[in-house]
């Protein structure tokens, strides 16, 4: 057993669980974690996408009541059917753009110029988002969502392909600016990452097949259970954050982030396009 292997990957996972549900691209800091640890191959690749799983889980676990109150009630309460449609709806646009456009996107989208651009304008529109009038805030709680507004916040989820966009950035930020509150953004962010990631996470090992094999198994248990733990903190913490804070420092994050891309390409220090 590679001991060194299993360190990297538990350090791998820590940084996609704090990562990947703050508005700040998981797949940014992942590049740079992989660049500084010398992880990165199509195995690693895979690695990545996979220990998704295990951060969703975090989010399971956290959310488990109103999820198991929606999957007991689901036949007979009209607002867990509500619900379930809404997140299926939002997911929905993500699964057939990905299809569509996922293999081109990567083959011309990651370049360093691409990702350092995206942190930045993505920044700027958190500082855009947060101030604006609250008055102009309609959706109060996931419960007041109408069908439009997830198939609406399911189409700027498909931003986030373009490489350093941010999955829980798009749409957090992209449904404040359509009319919901910060804490309904969150939380319904939260929800469709479960099909979202658990779904890429599937897809990811499927294609890999041949490249996989039994050996990795304790490196991918170590990212998954690093992932999940560093998750549930990070989930846990941000809930409390949101409640009296905005998303401000996050904006202030992503620019400077976007700065440190461009200075450490040009400097020849971070391979960025891998």
């Amino acid at each position: 057993m590679d001991v060194l292997l299993l360190i990297k990957a538990a350090i791998m996972g820590i940084v996609e669980g704090l990562t990947e549900f703050l508005p700040i691209s998981s797949t940014g800091h992942l590049i740079l974690a992989g660049a500084l640890l010398d992880f990165h191959g199509e195995r690693e690749k895979v690695f990545e996408i996979a220990i998704q799983t295990g951060a969703i889980l975090a989010v399971i676990l956290v959310y488990w009541q109103r999820i198991r109150h929606t999957v007991v009630t689901l036949p007979r309460s009209r607002d867990s059917q509500r619900f379930a449609v809404n997140v299926l709806l939002a997911f929905l646009p993500a699964v057939v753009l990905g299809l569509l456009f996922g293999k081109a996107i990567k083959e011309n989208l990651f370049t360093p110029l691409v990702v350092a651009t995206t942190f930045i304008i993505g920044g700027f529109v958190i500082l855009w988002a947060e101030r604006r009038p609250q008055s102009q805030t309609r959706v109060a709680s996931v419960d007041d969502m109408r069908w439009l507004d997830a198939v609406k916040v399911g189409l700027v989820q498909c931003m986030a392909m373009v490489p350093g966009t941010s999955r829980s950035g798009a749409t957090i930020i992209g449904g404040m600016l359509l009319g919901l509150s910060r804490k309904a953004a969150t939380d319904f962010s939260f929800f469709l990452a479960i099909p979202t990631l658990i779904g890429a996470g599937v897809y990811s090992l499927y294609k890999a097949r041949d490249v996989l094999s039994w050996a990795d198994l304790p490196m991918f248990l170590v990212g998954l259970v690093f992932a999940f733990l560093s998750a549930w903190l990070c989930v846990r913490w941000l809930l409390r954050f949101i409640s009296s804070n905005s998303f401000v420092p996050f904006a202030w994050y992503r620019i400077g982030f976007g700065l440190l891309i461009l200075l450490t390409h040009y400097m020849g220090w971070i391979v960025w396009s891998e």
